[in-house]
């Protein structure tokens, strides 16, 4: 390893010029990286509800309505004129009426209530319309705020995702300017020269850049992925510069000669850094296990970003940090000098306390944190503060909550096809059907019908039933609604129906997440714990540092439970593997020192040592990342992303708590177990013998 870093230090113009090189071609790519804002899209290829999308694709032009248009005092004609200039609003396909429904020349008093309300209810009209490309979903959604105007209102899943594509870049550069300007105030305040902070973010930043460069071998990245994947390299990445910085400058204070005291660094650093990369690397790839492919999309980026990001403390930094060190060290200031030795006495002096305190709060964490309420889909993304939101309110204060499916059945048999259509009209939730047997009627031929109402309802393999249903887009009346549906046409079309809609896609995710819950967190702790048994060669100290992280996860998971707010149940799956991988260097940097103290020290000398040395390190790292996520979930429109960053922020909180204060003192209470190896018998105090071997 010595020789390694040796030769590092040796050729660091080298790695310098590589590294900026590397840096400057994946700038130029990262724009070319497509961006995924539809998280129905993650759904596993062979889910019903994406088979069923594929199947309708093929065979109509319409594809699943994801659009609703409420238009305020309208009479029927002119519910029928803006029907009539919607239609021709770029990329919408298809635009749903009651006309649609109902034969609405004949006096409305006649017709079916239901059905009548389903369209058209206190002089107001619904509209459910379809924009067929993703890429149109921008530019015809907001023509259609230009027909509708402002005083009327619009939401569906086409409307979502483009809000998401055009307000998250905005949010997330607010959330980046602002994470920035905190992580330099913090290390301006924890480090000795003014020029430190700018090498700091220098090497993240350069980390980062290759990191979304190389995202293209991935083709397209999620929009969570796009708007919090660098953020959470960046402020994750942190602690390795941190680490390794404050490292080298007690080495400068052992020997004056600046490339030997890097090499020393490097070495001692390396455990701690690379055993904290690894852990937060398998806490990442863990998520690739999902079968909801938004967590692969996620990890796969995360994972990769880390392991750059240690690529570059291991190189890129130290080179820069040796190349400008003469003007570093003209630029040297004074630093507060936070004397915490007393922080430790007293954390020895509580240590039972605080660990009787731990050991009570784990089940009741444990238990609430799985107990919580979750939303699965993505109804929930926007609140009632944004004009999404609004919007919704206002058109399910008049309609009440509504979603439509599209039901497909093989052949033209309209005999079992009107059959189908009775049993489905009993079904409580079902408000209205169109269909061919259902607008035309099952006596009429084919034949007789217009183009394009053939080209709706009827194609060469099968019949289209478009079902409006009064249930929200997911919830238990939803997917006891979606099991229901299913379970009629299977019992008219065995095997051979599609569904599709967005409450059906959200059924079918709730299945498919729920499923991943066990396999990726057992697979993130065990495979962290397997790591840290091989870095830590001790079976109790991995023990220790994994159940301090979990408890700090279960009660950061528990808070939602109390306070009776549903959480985004990917966020519940995500933060769970991110905050694992993110905040146990913490636990890791804090047991590396106290075996190293504990070669020279007492076990109480050695907390003691260990708290006053590391707290500054740890503290710099875990207070940015509580901050970018606190900035994330206060900016973010997208409650989603809001979700994840409230949740990352008040998560590493509860991780900093345990690693400073709960596990030194296990530390103690353990330690005739984890030092019972020869390598770690205290030895005869004495200083430690520094490199006499000068670096050239």
């Amino acid at each position: 390893m010595k020789r390694f870093y040796t030769a590092t230090v040796k050729h660091r113009t080298l790695i310098l010029v590589l590294f900026l090189l590397a840096a400057a071609v994946c700038l130029v790519l990262q724009g070319q990286v497509g961006v995924n804002y539809d998280v129905n899209d993650y759904l596993p290829a062979d889910s019903a509800s994406t088979v069923s999308l594929e199947v309708m694709e093929e065979e109509f032009s319409g594809g699943i309505p994801n659009v609703r248009v409420m238009l305020y005092d309208v009479t029927i004609p002119e519910a029928l004129e803006y029907k009539e200039r919607l239609e021709a609003v770029d990329g919408v396909v298809s635009v749903t009426w009651l006309d649609d429904a109902v034969d609405i020349t004949a006096p409305l008093a006649t017709l079916d209530t239901d059905t009548v309300e389903t369209y058209y209810k206190d002089s107001a009209a619904l509209l459910t319309l379809t924009i067929g490309e993703e890429d149109d979903y921008i530019s015809a959604v907001e023509e259609i705020r230009a027909v509708i105007g402002d005083e009327n209102a619009m939401t569906g899943s086409a409307v979502s995702t483009a809000m998401s594509e055009t307000s998250t870049t905005a949010e997330v550069s607010r959330v980046a300017i602002f994470g920035v300007a905190f992580a330099m105030l913090v290390l301006f305040l924890t480090t000795s020269s003014w020029l430190e902070p700018f090498l700091v973010l220098a090497g993240l930043l350069v980390a980062v850049v290759i990191n979304a460069g190389t995202n293209l071998i991935f083709g397209e990245i999620s929009f969570v992925t796009n708007a919090a994947g660098s953020i959470l390299q960046m402020a994750v990445s942190l602690d390795y510069s941190v680490f390794l910085l404050h490292r080298f400058d007690e080495c400068r204070e052992e020997t004056e000669n600046v490339q030997e005291a890097m090499v020393t660094a490097l070495c001692r650093s390396t455990d701690s850094i690379l055993s904290s990369g690894l852990t937060t690397v398998i806490g990442f790839l863990a998520l690739v296990l999902m079968q909801y492919r938004l967590g692969a999309d996620l990890g796969l980026a995360l994972a990769k970003g880390v392991a750059i990001s240690l690529i570059t403390v291991f190189l890129f930094t130290p080179a820069l940090l040796l190349t400008v060190c003469r003007l570093t060290d003209r630029l040297r200031h004074r630093t507060p000098k936070l004397r915490l030795t007393g922080m430790g006495r007293v954390i020895h002096k509580l240590t039972i306390p605080l660990t009787v305190a731990f050991v009570l709060v784990i089940a009741p964490a444990f238990l609430a944190s799985s107990s919580n309420e979750y939303y699965y889909g993505s109804s929930h993304t926007f609140g009632e503060n944004t004009q999404l939101g609004a919007d919704t309110a206002a058109i399910e204060e008049v309609f009440g909550q509504s979603d439509t499916y599209v039901l497909l059945v093989p052949g033209t048999d309209t005999a079992t096809q009107t059959a189908l259509s009775n049993s489905l009209h009993e079904l409580e939730h079902v408000t209205s059907i169109i269909s061919y047997v259902d607008a035309a009627g099952a006596e009429i031929p084919l034949e007789y019908l217009d183009e394009s109402t053939m080209r709706q309802l009827v194609s060469d393999n099968y019949s289209r039933f478009v079902i409006s249903v009064d249930v929200p887009y997911e919830g238990d009346e939803t997917f006891a609604l979606v099991e229901e549906i299913r379970a009629v046409a299977q019992a008219y079309y065995p095997d051979s129906y599609y569904l599709a809609g967005q409450g059906v896609s959200t059924y079918d995710l709730m299945n498919t997440i729920q499923s991943d819950m066990l396999r990726v967190n057992l697979v993130a702790i065990g495979a962290v714990f397997v790591v840290l048994l091989l870095t830590q060669r001790s079976v109790i100290l991995p023990v220790l540092l994994v159940l301090c992280i979990e408890t700090a996860i279960w009660l950061n998971l528990a808070v939602p439970y109390f306070a009776g707010k549903p959480v985004f149940y990917i966020v519940y799956l995500i933060i769970s593997a991110v905050q694992l991988g993110a905040t146990v260097d913490y636990a890791i940097l804090m047991t590396d020192r106290y075996r190293e103290n504990r070669q020279t020290m007492d076990k109480k000398e050695a907390l003691v040592h260990t708290v006053s040395e590391v707290t500054v390190s740890i503290l710099t790292s875990g207070s940015v990342l509580t901050v970018v996520g606190l900035l994330m979930g206060f900016f973010s429109s997208n409650q989603l992303l809001s979700q994840m960053g409230l949740l990352l922020g008040r998560g590493t909180i509860f991780s900093l708590l345990g690693a400073l204060l709960v596990l030194p003192g296990l530390l103690t209470l353990f330690d005739g177990v984890f030092m019972k190896n020869r390598k770690d018998r205290p030895k005869r105090r004495g200083k430690r013998k520094s490199l006499q071997k000068e670096v050239s």
